[in-house]
């Protein structure tokens, strides 16, 4: 069989299990196709590899697309979210110094109470905290701001914000340029390996359906190769289905422990895959249900009120015009040629294209174009929702 190449852009993270698994599985290869995966630095290298033309797609923040499309960040190339890689997977750390503060003002680390623990770290900063976060148009920024805000420390008027690329997380920490952090595993873990960090929340327990990578390509590529386009989506959500289904963790961690992947030993990224994660180097363990999701409740399908939800967010911090920010959003997240290629593959498509965020606080079943669907826990931790028709 003569395959197709397709180079790939992704950046060292547990979530970049999707891109992996489809060529070490052999999924791609199921859909005539071969990877070329291209390990970047950092976010905004990865960025312009794809908008130059350096890769066909990417492993991308889900905010990036939704920026550019805003006109933010001083690259205007039209990127389309063909599908959602991964919901949630993030984890909130902080340095010793400020957990041991937060211990001496009565917290527990309970790693859930995402309340108690807002007004925990408010509390014990001196000065105005800094955070790390990987890139300034992220998922984990947004969450960031959305919890401070809501704990009563205006962001991020009120804290200072560093870009630090994933893997140099914990070395940020562990050099005093950082006091907290939100990043993608395993590099929280790594910062607890290395004794200089503490994990406080995973970041589901601020939004459990953030829309965390997506995968992303340019938009007139997705128009000129519409058939190959397909073939990426579909031999990508089967990797997305085989991560999903259980029972393959332990594989998936070694994989992705390869030198070419992670380069990280293989035990710290199997936190991630499980849910079971070690949160301080006493070695205290909390177990975290659906901490990142790759499959199930239309994990994979890019609804358009997410990236309404991240334009919204993005607008209001920014100050932005709210009025008109939607819908180029919307426009980025395909779930025209999500259907398109996934609907003669077994994926279960919703009937609908967006709906409320935040209203759905155990698995309820939704109207889907064939078979039945099952939509997972979406919550906000403060019970606010997100209905994109009237918040327009």
């Amino acid at each position: 069989m003569t395959l197709t190449r397709l180079s790939i852009a992704f950046i060292p993270l547990t979530d970049a299990a999707p891109i992996i698994a489809a060529e070490e599985m052999g999924f791609a290869r199921e859909e005539g196709l071969a990877f070329n995966l291209v390990r970047a630095p950092s976010w905004s290298s990865l960025r312009d590899m794809l908008t130059f033309g350096s890769v066909e797609a990417a492993h991308l923040l889900s905010p990036v697309p939704v920026a550019m499309a805003l006109g933010l960040g001083g690259v205007a190339s039209p990127i389309s979210a063909l599908m959602v890689l991964s919901m949630n997977g993030t984890v909130i750390g902080v340095s010793r110094p400020l957990a041991d503060a937060m211990a001496q003002g009565g917290h527990d680390f309970d790693f859930k109470n995402t309340a108690r623990a807002g007004k925990a770290i408010i509390a014990a900063s001196k000065g105005r905290l800094r955070i790390g976060v990987p890139f300034p148009f992220s998922m984990q920024a947004e969450l960031l701001y959305y919890w401070l805000s809501a704990s009563g420390l205006p962001a991020p008027q009120g804290v200072e914000i560093r870009t630090v690329p994933p893997p140099l997380m914990a070395d940020a920490l562990a050099a005093d340029e950082i006091d907290a952090f939100c990043v993608g595993e395993p590099w929280g873990s790594k910062s607890v390996e290395a004794g200089s960090g503490e994990l406080l929340l995973p970041g589901r327990a601020i939004w459990s359906a953030a829309p965390e990578k997506v995968l992303a390509v340019r938009t007139d590529w997705a128009h000129s190769e519409p058939g190959l386009s397909a073939r990426l989506m579909r031999a990508v959500w089967k990797a997305c289905r085989w991560l999903g289904t259980g029972g393959g963790e332990t594989t998936a961690a070694e994989m992705l422990a390869r030198p070419a992947y992670l380069d990280l030993d293989a035990y710290i990224i199997d936190r991630a895959l499980t849910g079971r994660l070690t949160i301080n180097a006493r070695g205290d363990t909390r177990d975290c249900a659906g901490f990142v999701e790759f499959y199930h409740g239309a994990a994979n399908f890019p609804w358009k009120s997410q990236g309404a939800w991240i334009a919204r967010q993005m607008a209001a911090r920014l100050g932005l015009d709210r009025d008109g920010v939607s819908d180029p959003a919307r426009a980025v997240f395909r779930t025209d040629l999500y259907r398109r290629a996934l609907a003669g593959a077994g994926a279960v498509l919703p009937g609908a294209s967006e709906k409320i965020e935040g209203g759905i606080a155990e698995g309820t079943a939704v109207a889907a174009q064939s078979g039945r669907l099952l939509l997972g826990e979406n919550r906000f931790f403060d019970g606010r929702v997100f209905d994109p028709v009237t918040s327009d």
